[in-house]
């Protein structure tokens, strides 16, 4: 019986078996095509953020001219009043601008980074098939993994490669 087992274990033992390792995370912070994603977004955005800020600016304002009424108390009640009602009137207009530019900003990076996923995970296939890999793993984080299997820059630099590349032309 055991005759009959080891040619079988030495068989398995022999094959070798070829396992990657991607820092999706990491091509997501430091490749290329997602700085330039961020930038994009970031351009996308600068308009309203820049709108949020300026109603900011006015909250401000209006805050220190209640402080300075307060102090002198030279306004009537009606003028304090009125200027509390436009404080109250800006402040909620903020707060739906921010809130929307939040949701906004966040659906936009969550497309954006699900493109780059897509073609992490294509560039990752097209890898694997060529040069023979049995398994590869995504992790952001581990306790250990060796320099030998982590293929992370490897992906980064094909991808960045194909961001390089003219846009008519795309790769599979």
């Amino acid at each position: 019986m055991a005759s009959l087992l080891l040619p079988q274990t030495a068989d398995v033992c022999a094959t070798e078996i070829k396992i990657g390792i991607v820092n999706t995370e990491k091509i997501l912070r430091e490749s290329i095509l997602a700085i330039k994603a961020q930038k994009r977004i970031e351009q996308e955005f600068k308009l309203r953020d820049s709108k949020v800020k300026e109603l900011s600016s006015q909250i401000k304002k209006l805050q220190q001219q209640l402080e300075k009424q307060l102090s002198t108390q030279t306004a009537d009640s009606s003028d304090r009043r009125a200027k509390e009602r436009e404080l109250a009137s800006i402040s909620r207009q903020h707060q739906r601008e921010q809130q929307q530019m939040r949701e906004d900003l966040s659906l936009r990076q969550n497309e954006e980074y699900g493109r780059i996923l897509d073609l992490i995970n294509q560039t990752i296939n097209k890898l694997a098939s060529e040069q023979g890999y049995d398994l590869i793993l995504q992790l952001q984080d581990s306790v250990y993994r060796s320099a030998r299997i982590d293929i992370t820059d490897q992906i980064m630099s094909i991808l960045d490669g194909q961001e390089k590349k003219p846009k008519n032309l795309k790769t599979k």
